[in-house]
């Protein structure tokens, strides 16, 4: 239960946890196989069980309950995203006759108590009022909005056992079990991460949700440009966006050596680079300003424009450095549909695979700048607005 309430708590946006019932793991954390599994007679009980302790979180928190079949045996799997109503406090021991309630976070792969008056304490009371804009409402969309085509093609190709029944379930039922949609029977909506993957049409309801490239072939001082927009749900955006960009930007040369048989393959730029780069930057930039992701090709370095900067707790001499840390993530639900999709893994990763890959086709570095002053834009808005450019040059070797 302590788990459960730092999962809630959610103190890094990472999305919450699981917790699986019936799993033995040996000292080391790792889980054993088989699993011991759970009797058919316990399922119920367990399940009462739950719903009891669950009352004593403050406020209210119920994971979505689900019981799997795994090597033929029964396991309850909890799926415990980030809680709309934190910071949540759990009794230390919820079987105690006197409840010691407290704050409960995860470090790392431990649930710890957070200590009372700490730095930790006050940024997840600051928390408060932070709901991450993927999981909140979208008051403008319906239910109907989400596309059930779109649904049941996310759930086949991350390999979801939902997909086999995705087709006979009502919408509002399938949106709540991948938790894209909330609120009460009488007044539901969808969540705008569920707009941002399972729409066709963003724009009409998260204006500027859309990725610009636009190619200079003499310099943005030329007379002449290529411009291409892409629409659509977010990861079909980044898809498409990455296959224009293979067919129309990348380039390979080929070096054939006297000496040996294997010839040297250089390109002018690093495609997994640019992958890493434009969703890093999809994955990160905020929704809730009416500014494009836009990829500006010139002839001499690519650069990728979101807003707003980075947050607060990053500098740019990180961003520059060999590794980077980053302690909350902006977008927590976008990043679970991410990488399910397998499309990114997290964990600060891009960043050093981009770095990675320019080295390896001997490019030069990519350049990280933004705006130092933290100002904010202007429209009014609680959103920092500073310009967040990724540039990086060919390496000189010839048209690689």
């Amino acid at each position: 239960m302590r788990t459960l309430c730092a999962f809630a708590n959610d103190f890094e946006n990472l999305g919450g946890g699981y917790i699986v019932i019936g799993q033995v793991c040996d000292e080391n954390g790792q889980p054993l196989f088989p699993p011991v599994g759970l009797n058919d007679n316990q399922l119920d009980p367990i399940q009462r069980e739950l719903l009891g302790y669950c009352n004593l979180i403050q406020p209210t928190y119920f994971p979505i309950l689900s019981v799997e079949k795994y090597e033929g045996k029964s396991l309850i799997v909890l799926w415990s995203p980030g809680g709309l109503n934190r910071p949540y406090k759990a009794p230390r021991a919820v079987t105690a006759k006197t409840k010691e309630y407290h704050y409960f976070i995860r470090r790392y792969s431990s649930t710890v108590e957070v200590k009372s008056n700490s730095d930790d304490e006050l940024e997840l009371l600051r928390l408060t009022a932070t709901v991450p804009f993927d999981d909140r409402q979208c008051r403008q969309a319906d239910v109907d909005d989400l596309r059930p085509g779109l649904l049941q093609s996310c759930l086949k190709e991350v390999g979801s056992d939902l997909h086999k029944d995705a087709s006979k379930l009502p919408l509002v039922e399938l949106g709540r079990l991948m938790n894209i949609v909330d609120g009460a029977e009488e007044f539901v909506k969808p969540r705008n991460v569920g707009v941002l993957f399972f729409h066709d049409e963003l724009r009409k309801f998260i204006p500027g949700s859309q990725i610009d490239v636009v190619i200079f072939p003499k310099g943005p001082g030329g007379d002449e440009l290529i411009e291409k927009v892409f629409h659509g749900p977010l990861h079909e955006q980044v898809r498409d966006a990455l296959r224009y960009i293979e067919v129309n930007v990348i380039r390979e040369k080929i070096i054939k050596h006297p000496d040996r048989a294997e010839a040297t393959r250089l390109f002018n730029y690093p495609f997994p680079a640019i992958e890493e780069a434009v969703v890093n930057t999809v994955y990160h930039r905020s929704y809730e300003q009416r500014e494009p992701v836009e990829i500006r090709v010139n002839p001499d370095g690519i650069e990728i424009v979101s807003y707003p900067r980075p947050d607060a707790s990053i500098r740019i001499e990180a961003l520059n450095s060999e590794k980077i840390v980053a302690r909350r993530y902006r977008n927590r639900r976008i990043g679970e549909f991410l990488k399910e999709l397998e499309l990114t893994e997290g964990r600060c990763t891009g960043i050093p695979r981009i770095r990675a890959a320019m080295e390896k086709n001997g490019s030069r570095p990519p350049r990280f700048s933004t705006d130092e002053g933290r100002t904010r834009d202007g429209r009014g808005t609680d959103v920092f607005s500073g310009r967040t450019t990724c540039s990086s040059t060919a390496s000189g070797n010839g048209d690689a």
